[in-house]
């Protein structure tokens, strides 16, 4: 089979595509036949060899795919050829907290990841996706709509609640559509003016340009009518994080998550978290039972993810290249 592979984890030029035997399904294993895979901020943290859990080399990137059952291991119960299928972020996270073995079984990171023309996954690192989704849209569900997902839903998001997300990436526009098929109000937050309101198209309220706007913590708050965000999707990083404490209400959430403020030497000061009795809720991905109540979410709202642009397979590096360049929504490999 045709599979891109990391060699060492040194850059983009270390990824190269190679030929390698189609894998077999061992028990209480599926393989499957991949027909797309997405890329997360996180594949361009690993293919430079920043990513902490990520010491696997050789190693087959990307977490997020999807595909067609292709033939079941002795033991399988839970699908059969033939089922179209996308592959838990963790193999091994099937419900309820997760443990530091379970961190370890990432898919692009503790083992081999998607992008190849086959797969393995074990069955309980599997879920059926959505009847009305292409592949193409379903294999940007694994990572930034569950960890969307899990950030809302542990912050208990009701209807008229008000949330703030960060960017117009995956995880951030995931976090819009849920938010407003829940009945919140959502300020999102972008370099770009044209981004902003092409998120307003997708239902965000208001929009603020950080760039422009260097106190927009503080704006989001006058937003609001002084009384701050329900739930902030915290995806900056230290870079951001002081905002988004200004921004959150007495005894709101702030849901961390990401790193693209990059990793700046300063120490934000978290005394409004004291003062202001903030939760603040670290946010990895999520179990499977997580994504399988994202699907029905997703089907029962008819939640349409954005995809920014699809690659052949032979381009994968020019997908690197363009999630790297400020993709709106999900960058897309066609396998």
């Amino acid at each position: 089979m045709k599979a891109y592979r990391l060699e060492r984890l040194a850059g983009l030029d270390a990824l190269k595509q190679v030929e390698l035997p189609d894998p077999q399904p061992g028990p209480h294993e599926i393989l499957v036949r991949m027909k797309a895979a997405s890329l997360n901020y996180r594949d361009s943290i690993v293919i430079g060899g920043g990513y902490h859990r990520n010491r696997k080399t050789p190693l087959i990137p990307l977490s997020d795919g999807a595909g067609e059952v292709a033939a079941v291991g002795e033991g399988v119960t839970q699908f059969q050829v033939g089922d179209r299928v996308a592959g838990c972020f963790f193999q091994d996270w099937e419900s309820g907290d997760v443990s530091e073995e379970q961190m370890g079984s990432s898919l692009g990171g503790g083992r081999d990841g998607v992008l190849a023309e086959y797969v393995t996954f074990r069955e309980r690192g599997a879920v059926k996706i959505p009847e009305y989704l292409t592949y193409e849209e379903a294999a940007t569900l694994p990572c930034a709509a569950v960890t969307a997902w899990q950030a809302l839903t542990l912050a208990s998001i009701q209807p008229g609640h008000t949330v703030l997300t960060m960017g117009t990436g995956g995880v951030s526009l995931f976090a819009l559509q849920l938010a407003k098929a829940a009945g919140a109000r959502v300020i999102i937050t972008s370099s770009s003016d044209e981004k902003l309101a092409r998120a307003k198209d997708l239902g965000a309220d208001e929009g603020v340009n950080y760039r422009t706007t260097a106190d927009w913590g503080k704006t989001a708050k006058q937003l609001t009518g002084g009384r701050g965000v329900d739930n902030v999707i915290e995806l900056g990083g230290t870079g951001t994080l002081e905002q988004s404490l200004m921004a959150a209400r007495v005894s709101g959430t702030v849901s961390l998550i990401g790193v693209l403020s990059g990793f700046p030497e300063q120490n934000p000061s978290i005394l409004p978290a004291l003062f202001n009795r903030l939760r603040i809720q670290g946010i990895y991905v999520g179990s499977r039972t997580m994504f399988q109540d994202l699907n029905r979410a997703l089907a029962a709202n008819q939640i349409q993810p954005v995809i920014d642009r699809v690659y052949p397979f032979d381009e994968a590096r020019a997908a690197y290249e363009r999630l790297a360049a400020g993709a709106f929504g999900k960058v897309v490999v066609a396998i």
